[in-house]
């Protein structure tokens, strides 16, 4: 779950991470009554979409007058960014920087741990410093057992610092980040850039965060900062409803039940030259209406051009799956053809009631998976 920057610039605050003051806008005429009551001389303009690229799209812009922030509020309302719509500025109080650095906390499964990432290169992607000049990124792994004491967040500080003032600075910060990635259920906490001032002082000028959605439970004021987009809408309601579910971009519709018949059945539609348009695992049970939901959620979606079914007879009965399917379609007007393969218990009740049907029957996944692509191809 990711979260705008003006929620994290909260959440720094709250934590004591030094951040300077900010206004949210939703309108032109609101940017300028926050620029007067701010009394800043200058300020920046920040688009607020839940993407990066902001300052390459031109959602990040200066202003020191009334006007200026009333017309660039107006050039940054009207923006879209990758495919974001700006609806949300932040105005903040502009900063002079002698420096910029880059610190986050990340899960890291290679290592297992929570892994702090710094460079000197604040300011540009990370990917970037990464490729180009791997040697200016220090990554620290932290142990869960010990955390991040102030020895070795001294330790750390001095890899970006050489003066004790600057280090000591850095290293409250970085415990401060570091227990405010721990408590919240963070897999992402991000500073680009941070920055030294002409005064010495350190700043976090922007904010990042994502969270860890299996912890929303236990995370009620962190869920309820959620701005879902509509394929996570549908994401959600799929899981609310027992699917795991992700959307995809591609046209053939999935219908499987477990996850790794899933994962297969999406390898074959590619091994056959197809594109998968979701991953849909519909799970272990029986339930006619479970198949129906998950029906009307393929159909939902505009770029499917036929449906692929694929369920193995464990748990799952295919009698019960067929039962579903006709009675789907007794609800759903529809002409997208719809492939179904039904193997394992009661598999040859699931065929004979399925008989006569709309539904195209296939033995194999192989017959399946190139019936589905065949069909995908010819209906552009």
């Amino acid at each position: 779950m990711k979260v705008h920057e003006y929620q994290a610039k909260e959440l720094f605050a709250a934590y004591g991470i030094p951040v300077k003051s900010h206004r949210l806008c939703q309108t032109a005429h609101e940017a300028v009554e926050a620029y007067r009551s701010m009394g800043a001389e200058e300020v920046v303009l920040k688009a607020q979409v839940l993407t990066g690229g902001r300052g390459k799209a031109g959602g990040i812009k200066l202003a020191n007058t009334a006007e200026e922030v009333e017309n660039k509020a107006r050039q940054i309302l009207g923006m879209t960014i990758k495919d974001y719509p700006v609806q949300k500025i932040l105005l903040c109080e502009a900063e002079d920087i002698s420096a910029e650095f880059y610190v986050s906390f990340v899960v890291d499964r290679n290592q297992k741990s929570v892994v702090l990432i710094m460079s000197t290169e604040g300011g540009v992607e990370i990917e970037s410093v990464a490729w180009e000049a791997p040697e200016k990124i220090h990554r620290h792994s932290i142990d869960p057992l010990i955390g991040l004491p102030d020895f070795l967040a001294r330790r750390y500080a001095f890899c970006l610092f050489s003066q004790i003032d600057e280090a000591n600075q850095l290293a409250v910060i970085l415990q401060k980040l570091y227990k405010l990635f721990v408590e919240k259920d963070a897999s992402l906490v991000e500073v680009n850039p941070l920055v030294l001032t002409p005064t010495g002082k350190l700043v976090a000028i922007d904010a990042k965060m994502t969270f860890d959605d299996n912890a929303m439970f236990r995370q009620p004021e962190i869920e309820s900062l959620a701005e879902l987009s509509e394929e996570e809408q549908v994401e959600t309601s799929a899981k609310a409803k027992g699917f795991s579910y992700v959307s995809l971009n591609g046209e053939i519709g999935c219908m499987v039940n477990g996850a790794g018949l899933a994962m297969a059945t999406m390898d074959m539609i590619k091994l056959q030259g197809g594109t998968p348009a979701n991953f849909l695992d519909i799970g272990g049970s029986s339930n006619p209406r479970k198949v129906i939901e998950a029906m009307k959620l393929l159909l939902s979606d505009s770029r499917v051009k036929v449906v692929l079914i694929n369920i193995f007879g464990g748990i799952t009965r295919c009698d019960d799956v067929a039962t579903g399917l006709l009675a789907a379609f007794n609800e759903i007007e529809s002409d997208i053809p719809v492939i179904v393969r039904l193997t394992g218990t009661n598999e040859n009740e699931g065929r004979e009631l399925l008989k006569g049907s709309r539904f195209l029957v296939a033995q194999t996944m192989c017959e399946a998976t190139r019936k589905a692509v065949d069909i995908a191809s010819k209906s552009y």
